[in-house]
């Protein structure tokens, strides 16, 4: 297959990709807020690309639940009522659950101790109040989920955790650390160590469950 032939669909779709994940991105890291308008001219500019590839981008995010399209408004950022904002929590546990329950087949050695070393480093990045927490805690979880091997559902765990991203934000702002945070995904280790899938789905699904009421109190939920 000649270069011609395929490169402009291949241009496209690498613009919307560079697009998505760009915008992607700067709503996990709350740099926009829940009801401002998204200009797909100013993000155009901002990652040098014409306007097309970003507004095939604010589609896939509002698919994602991370936007709204709306006639004569745009794209606006999603924000999270208080019962949404639970919801996610609880979506997450039952899914988290499901792909922990899954991996504890394929979990070794290795992995185990990989899990402890993303573990200190979490701890690392809370002792020094780095907003780096998000980001460690995130890894500690994406790797565990990873193990279950079923990409949809690693997709759907994925979307989950972007919609939540900024309130994890958020709460680790007014926190010194997150109490508790250490016990908890030890424990979560433990359980996996055992190798009960049962067990370790149960605790999963109740460190999850446990920590909405912690973001509630911090977050202020808008969907207008």
């Amino acid at each position: 297959m000649s270069a011609g032939f395929s490169s402009q669909p291949n241009s496209a779709a690498t613009a919307e990709e560079e697009a998505y994940r760009h915008v992607q991105q700067a709503l996990r890291l709350g740099r926009y807020k829940a009801g401002e308008r998204l200009i797909p001219e100013d993000i155009a500019a901002e990652i040098r690309m014409s306007r097309m590839p970003v507004r095939e981008a604010f589609r896939r995010l509002a698919s994602d639940g991370l936007v709204v399209l709306r006639p004569n408004r745009g794209c606006i950022v999603a924000g999270l009522t208080l019962d949404e904002l639970y919801e996610a929590f609880e979506m997450r546990s039952v899914l988290e659950g499901l792909a922990v329950r899954l991996a504890v087949p394929r979990i070794d050695e290795d992995v185990l101790d990989e899990l402890e070393r993303l573990l200190a480093r979490m701890e690392r990045a809370g002792q020094s109040g780095s907003n780096d927490w998000v980001v460690r805690h995130q890894e500690f979880h994406g790797r565990i989920y990873a193990l279950s091997a079923r990409p949809k559902l690693i997709h759907q765990i994925s979307a989950l955790h972007v919609v939540i991203e900024p309130y994890m934000r958020i709460w680790f702002d007014y926190v010194d650390k997150p109490l508790s945070a250490r016990e908890e995904h030890a424990a979560l280790i433990a359980a996996l160590r055992s190798g009960d899938a049962r067990h370790a789905e149960q605790m999963m699904q109740e460190h999850i469950l446990g920590t909405a009421p912690l973001l509630a109190d911090f977050a202020t939920p808008s969907r207008r």
